[in-house]
C-alpha cells in the first residue's frame, strides 16, 4: 500500500467511526465541552535522532476543545506550538561510542513547529457519571493533523554542504494516550503522551542532501507529552413541548 493509499484509508475511517458516533450523539449526548492549556515539550524524531530522546525534547504550549458527543467518545481540536532540536553528534552507537555517518555528517537542525489537529478520542470510563464521587478515565486517542516547522539545519562535520533553511507544510497522524481527573465540577487535570507520524522525510533537512549522507526511504516522526488543565462546560437541555402536552 503507498503512502497516499495509506492516508485516504485512515481518513475514511476516521470519518466513518465518527458518523456513527455523531448518530450516537443525537440521542445519548453528553452535553459537556471543555476549553483548556496545556504545557509540555515536543521531541523529533529521524535521521539525526534515530530513536526517541528525551534530552531532544523541547518547550510546547498548546491549547484546546473538547466536545462530548457520547459518554464514551470526545471530539478534540486543537493548536500546538513547540521547540525542534536535535544534534548528530548525540547519536550514540555500540557501548555508548560513535556512530560513523552520523560523526561524519555533525548536523544540528534548530527550528520550531506549529500544529493544527483534529482527535477522537475514546474514554474508557464514563467520565461525568453522576455514580462516581472521583471523575477520572484513561483514554485512547488518534486524528490528522496539518503542521508547519520552520526550520534550519547546518553541517559541521566531516561532510561539507551550505546550511539548510526550509519551512516544511504536511500532514501528520497523531495517536497516543492520555488520562483525565476531575478536580471540580468545572476543573479537570490532563495529561497525555502522543507520537505524530509525519508524511514527509524533510523536517531535518536531510533528504535534499546526496545519498551517501541521506535516507530517502523513511519519513520523519514527532512527538509531544504534557500536563494541561481545562474548564467544563454545561449546557442544560430543556425538554420539547408538544402540542399534546399543553
Amino acid at each position: 500500500m503507498t503512502q497516499h493509499s495509506l492516508f485516504k484509508t485512515l481518513l475514511i475511517c476516521s470519518l466513518q467511526v465518527g458518523s456513527v458516533f455523531f448518530v450516537h450523539t443525537a440521542a445519548f449526548g453528553q452535553n459537556t465541552s471543555e476549553l483548556g492549556l496545556g504545557l509540555g515539550a515536543l521531541s523529533y524524531k529521524g535521521e539525526l535522532a534515530p530513536e526517541y530522546r528525551f534530552a531532544n525534547n523541547r518547550p510546547a504550549i498548546t491549547a484546546f476543545y473538547r466536545k462530548d458527543v457520547s459518554k464514551a467518545v470526545t471530539l478534540k481540536g486543537s493548536v500546538l506550538a513547540g521547540l525542534l532540536r536535535a544534534d548528530d553528534r548525540q547519536v550514540k552507537g555500540v557501548n555508548n561510542g560513535p556512530m560513523p555517518l552520523n560523526q561524519y555528517r555533525s548536523a544540528n537542525l534548530k527550528g520550531s513547529l506549529y500544529e493544527l489537529g483534529g482527535t477522537l478520542e475514546y474514554n474508557f470510563f464514563d467520565y461525568y457519571s453522576k455514580q462516581v464521587k472521583t471523575r477520572f478515565t484513561p483514554y485512547a486517542f488518534v486524528g490528522v493533523a496539518g503542521f508547519m516547522a520552520p526550520v534550519r539545519t547546518l553541517f559541521t562535520g566531516t561532510f561539507r554542504a551550505p546550511e539548510e533553511k526550509n519551512t516544511v507544510i504536511g500532514l501528520a497522524i497523531p495517536a497516543g494516550v492520555g488520562l483525565k481527573l476531575g478536580l471540580s465540577t468545572h476543573w479537570n487535570l490532563g495529561a497525555e503522551v502522543g507520537a505524530r507520524k509525519a508524511f514527509t522525510d524533510q523536517l531535518d533537512n536531510i533528504s535534499t542532501q546526496n545519498e551517501v549522507v541521506a535516507n530517502r526511504h523513511d519519513q520523519d516522526w514527532y512527538y509531544y507529552g504534557g500536563f494541561s488543565i481545562s474548564y467544563t462546560f454545561y449546557k442544560i437541555r430543556c425538554p420539547e413541548v408538544t402540542a399534546g402536552s399543553q
